[in-house]
């Protein structure tokens, strides 16, 4: 019903920057927070950031001050503004987006995209 595509991955050097998106696509009547995670290998998956449909944004610590999460409500879609890259970023980023549908109106679901891979690296 709601699909959701990551793009932008790749490998870049430390303190280098990239710029993650998500597009939401599918039976979708509002979206309310959506929301980066990244996994890295032999690790759980983590929160990186949210934004609620109003804006509000949350960061992990570990990334405070170097990303930046944005939406565009009327595109479906939200960004991951990656900058001063470090090597403990290199992980699957993976997108969230928690749906109301036009068939499970007025409850929210969590819809998850398949992930891009970063690596930073020299």
């Amino acid at each position: 019903q709601v699909q959701l595509v990551e793009s932008g991955g790749g490998l870049v050097q430390p303190g280098g920057s990239l710029r993650l998106s998500c597009a939401a696509s599918g039976s979708i009547f509002s979206i309310n927070t959506m929301g980066w995670y990244r996994q890295a290998p032999g690790k759980e998956r983590e929160l990186v950031a949210l934004i609620t449909s109003g804006g509000n944004t949350n960061y992990a610590d570990a990334v405070k001050g170097r990303f930046t999460i944005s939406r565009d409500n009327g595109k479906s879609m939200v960004y991951l503004q990656m900058n001063m890259l470090k090597p403990e970023d290199t992980a699957v980023y993976y997108c969230k987006g928690t749906v109301v549908t036009r068939t499970n109106f007025p409850y929210p679901r969590d819809y998850w995209g398949q992930g891009t891979q970063v690596t930073v690296s020299s």
